[in-house]
């Protein structure tokens, strides 16, 4: 009996970011406004990011946006720092492995660290609306969770597994100021640029000064 308990309290930790996922995407995206991505060699891509203190209409109004933003770039993830909000702060519209669609979002995200022996990679190809047109191959565990705030402020986790997992770590790092190229070699973050040079966005970006 004790153990059920404590499992069914971890379990308690976790959001259900699986329920009512295209209303509350849409009801986001449709109060929102699209704003263009900021791309590699933007300041604000490029260091961590403020913690969110206040939870208020201003966020709200910033989260609504960033649905937005990144239904229009179609994206499965995209934190503040690329539409140029200086917050630690991202929402998420992601399938896992499985099928499943989750959405939501998270204010001031910590990844666990995954102990080593527990650690499975996946070397799946990665992609950033920041770095657009670019893809490389990218070992990330399979397993990921996060912790942080919601909208309101509330004490959330979210875990993922396979993609899930990756864009959980993935818009982790934005926020930090680490872009998924910056895990690379040399080599493979250079074929990574020459490929974005060499292609055109399908969204509007900011362009860079300079």
């Amino acid at each position: 009996m004790a153990q059920q308990e404590t499992d069914e309290r971890i379990d308690d930790e976790f959001i259900d970011d699986t329920q009512d996922c295209a209303e509350r995407e849409q009801a986001h995206r449709e109060r929102g406004t699209v704003r263009p991505i900021t791309v590699i060699g933007h300041p604000l891509l490029h260091k961590e990011c403020r913690n969110v203190t206040e939870f208020d209409d201003s966020l709200a109004a910033l989260i609504d946006d960033m649905f937005a933003s990144q239904r229009a770039a179609e994206g499965v993830g995209l934190a503040a720092n690329q539409i140029g909000v200086d917050l630690k702060v991202f929402v998420y519209d992601c399938m896992d492995d499985d099928g499943v669609r989750h959405v939501g979002v998270v204010c001031n995200p910590v990844l666990d660290e995954l102990p080593a022996e527990s650690r499975v990679l996946d070397d799946n190809n990665e992609g950033c609306l920041s770095v657009p047109t670019a893809y490389a191959e990218l070992p990330r565990p399979d397993y990921a969770v996060v912790r942080g705030q919601d909208a309101s402020g509330k004490p959330i986790a979210v875990r993922g597994s396979g993609y899930f997992a990756r864009c959980l770590q993935h818009e982790t790092d934005h926020l930090y100021g680490r872009l998924y190229v910056d895990r690379l070699s040399k080599r493979e973050r250079k074929q990574a640029l020459k490929m974005m040079a060499e292609g055109t966005p399908k969204y509007e970006t900011v362009p860079n000064e300079g």
